[in-house]
């Protein structure tokens, strides 16, 4: 089952998502999604707030909740965890239950995401165009998101080529990551997390501080 993971953004917000190849549909992160209709201040009251949530409507037998799946997405600590998410349709159904002014254009904006996907697998290459413009909307420089899109790409032919080569996610991962790092940075991995002062992020925000973007 192939999936690809993708922040989009509704406004200035992230939402997490995750396209399903074998299903053809866009999971979307309940967390997140709470967040933006809420305008909860960060991550854990959206956290919070789904959690009584999905309580109370666990009480009152609602199916959506129930049948909701769990994916591995990239959380905020850089690693991937286990996240409550739910389908367009699910998503529309859970919608109806959180009050917001904002329900309706995120409907829309969810229906945009799965029109925009149909039009990406007829040309790949409005993939780069909509991660160019999203990433211009935070503010990154012109050099720094065609140095990050590169870098997704052969990041991309890189662990599919790790796939076919029977490479398994985790420990094998990371032992090919640091070799990659220190090819580059003359340290390891952690070595070099250390020296850029990074705890929790990924390698990713050492490029923006190397490319003077905040």
């Amino acid at each position: 089952m192939s999936k690809k993971e993708l922040i989009q953004l509704f406004g200035e917000q992230k939402v997490r998502t995750k396209w399903d190849d074998e299903k053809q549909k866009w999971y979307f992160s309940i967390v997140d999604v709470c967040g933006v209709l809420t305008d909860q201040p960060d991550e854990e009251h959206a956290r919070n707030y789904w959690k009584v949530l999905k309580h109370r409507l666990k009480k009152e037998g609602n199916e959506t909740v129930t049948n909701c799946n769990q994916l591995k997405l990239l959380a905020a600590d850089g690693k991937m965890r286990l996240t409550d998410v739910a389908d367009m349709e699910q998503m529309f159904r859970l919608i109806e239950s959180i009050p917001s002014k904002k329900a309706e254009p995120f409907k829309q904006w969810m229906a945009e995401v799965a029109a925009r996907r149909v039009d990406q697998m007829q040309d790949p290459e409005l993939n780069f165009e909509q991660a160019y413009a999203d990433y211009r909307r935070l503010g990154y420089s012109d050099k720094w998101i065609n140095q990050r899109l590169k870098s997704i790409e052969v990041r991309k032919e890189l662990t599919d080529e790790w796939d076919r080569a029977g490479v398994k996610e985790g420990q094998q991962y990371a032992s090919l990551t640091d070799i990659i790092t220190q090819a580059w940075s003359g340290k390891t991995t952690r070595q070099y997390k250390q020296y850029k002062g990074l705890k929790k992020e990924r390698l990713s925000a050492a490029s923006r501080q190397d490319s003077g973007v905040a």
